[in-house]
């Protein structure tokens, strides 16, 4: 059976929010929770984006059951790996081992306020390698000291460690990051329906691990609404993420999303309150091989009545109650 998640979106909700919704969605049946780690909303309409750690810190005490998970966290620039190690330590700590650290190569729109050119892909998959190999390591308990192309470590050690195994998931969009995440992780992330990378992972990394994927969905009675709000907040979803991990800020991408229409939004996400819509919209994931599939609210002030709709009308049947 496909377990089903909740979006704690940073760009759209302020942090007292978030955590509020997280605890609603625990309440209402939710199997999992992510989380975006972002400096910026995507589009300034979004109007958000708090420090995603001290939301997942207060999330991990506020609730008990629902597992957490970094959707996806850039360990490559912003953050030092090593900090990142510890991050997660932490926060597996705080959660009882509910926690898993999903990473990705970043996107500049994040990345570029600590400065210094944006590398290419090929140089960001590389850092990744290195940055999952210090993280991996210092989650052993030792000592580490490390000297890589693009990563220093002196003498660090992690004292604070869960007992169990911190799970870590990496997001792929093409066969160089596929590579990179069957040979180093646990999870698999990706936000397309692409069956081919569902596959190339499982016969490079052996079947059984689990595939993550997020949905943007906007519920409302009023469908109108519901297109209109994610006209205006979600148009750059179209994108891709060739194009979403380049630019540069939220000017550029309400510049390059400027020719999206209500059309092009309907065709991709499900707009309203049709449930047979949202069911598609996850079975397409499913299909392709996904085990783990977040559902994103669009609209931060619309999550609680979204949560308590799908808990009634979604949920059960995407269960299969």
């Amino acid at each position: 059976m496909t377990r089903i998640g909740y979006t704690m979106m940073c760009e759209q909700a302020g942090p007292k929010e978030l955590v509020r919704d997280v605890q609603a969605a625990e309440r209402h049946g939710y199997d999992f929770a992510v989380i975006s780690d972002h400096y910026f909303p995507w589009v300034d309409a979004m109007g958000h984006s708090p420090y995603a750690w001290s939301v997942l810190g207060a999330a991990a005490q506020a609730t008990e059951r629902i597992e957490l998970m970094t959707y996806v966290t850039c360990p490559i620039k912003r953050y030092h790996p090593a900090v990142v190690a510890q991050k997660a330590a932490t926060v597996a700590l705080l959660s009882d081992s509910r926690f898993t650290l999903g990473l990705g190569a970043g996107e500049n729109l994040n990345e570029h306020v600590v400065g210094g050119a944006w590398p290419p892909v090929n140089t960001r998959h590389e850092m990744l390698s290195e940055a999952i190999e210090i993280i991996r390591a210092l989650w052993s308990g030792d000592y580490v000291n490390y000297r890589g192309r693009h990563f220093e470590v002196d003498s660090a050690k992690l004292w604070d460690l869960p007992d169990q195994p911190i799970r870590l998931g990496v997001a792929v969009s093409g066969a160089q990051s596929v590579e990179l995440a069957a040979s180093v992780a646990d999870v698999l992330i990706a936000v397309e329906p692409k069956e081919q990378l569902v596959q190339a992972f499982d016969r490079a990394a052996g079947p059984g691990k689990a595939k993550v994927a997020q949905v943007p969905v906007a519920y409302d009675p009023d469908r109108g609404a519901a297109v209109a709000r994610a006209l205006e907040t979600f148009s750059w979803f179209g994108g891709g993420w060739k194009v979403n991990s380049e630019l540069p800020g939220t000017a550029a991408f309400e510049a390059a999303s400027q020719y999206v229409r209500a059309d092009d939004i309907t065709a991709s996400i499900p707009c309203g309150d049709t449930v047979e819509d949202f069911v598609g919209a996850v079975r397409r994931f499913t299909d392709a091989g996904f085990t783990d599939v977040a559902l994103c609210q669009i609209g931060g002030a619309h999550q609680e009545s979204f949560i308590e709709w799908s808990a009634k009308e979604l949920l059960p049947t995407l269960n299969g109650d």
